[in-house]
């Protein structure tokens, strides 16, 4: 049974190259998603004004990988405790959120966040946003496969590169 859920983990093309590299996953595509405009382009959300998070789509099979193994590779490859930002990207667009509309969905979400807020993994709570799911909008052609197909690109050597070595060397047991 393939599942679809949506993740804003700041920007997209990190959490896009970490899912893509992860078994079960069936489909990953850069979004944007929670604001109110439609139809919003990259230059759109960028400015902050549309209330839009850069987002992936990802549609999994239950067979292979459930919402647990989705939620630890999500909360263990981005920042999870900073307020519309990762790294230099700032804005709410970089908020960390997941978007679903599935009751049961949301109390795993939400037990989730409660574990880990009380394993004290992280220096500070999680401010993750649990959000319903709206309207998607597929991002531009030139945002899918990003890092794939610019891996000289010193963003995606300088940011996106170390936390896809990260994600492969604490989530191995996870990888294509």
């Amino acid at each position: 049974m393939i599942k679809n859920i949506v993740l804003g983990g700041g920007c997209f093309w990190c959490t896009e190259a970490i899912f893509k590299a992860t078994k079960g996953i069936e489909k990953v595509l850069p979004g944007y998603i929670g604001g109110n405009t439609s139809n919003p382009t990259y230059k759109d959300i960028c400015t902050g004004l549309t209330g839009h998070a850069e987002v992936i789509s990802v549609d999994y099979d239950l067979k292979k990988i459930n919402l647990e193994n989705i939620l630890e590779i999500f909360f263990s490859t981005h920042d999870p405790t900073t307020i519309n930002r990762q790294g230099n990207d700032i804005g709410t667009q970089y908020r960390s959120s997941i978007f679903t509309s599935d009751k049961k969905e949301i109390e795993l979400i939400t037990k989730h966040i409660q574990l880990l807020d009380s394993s004290n993994e992280f220096n500070n709570k999680i401010v993750t946003t649990i959000e319903n799911k709206t309207t998607f909008y597929v991002a531009e052609s030139y945002h899918h496969d990003y890092f794939e197909n610019n891996k000289s690109v010193p963003y995606c050597s300088i940011v996106i590169s170390p936390k896809v070595e990260k994600f492969k060397k604490r989530n191995s047991k996870f990888l294509n």
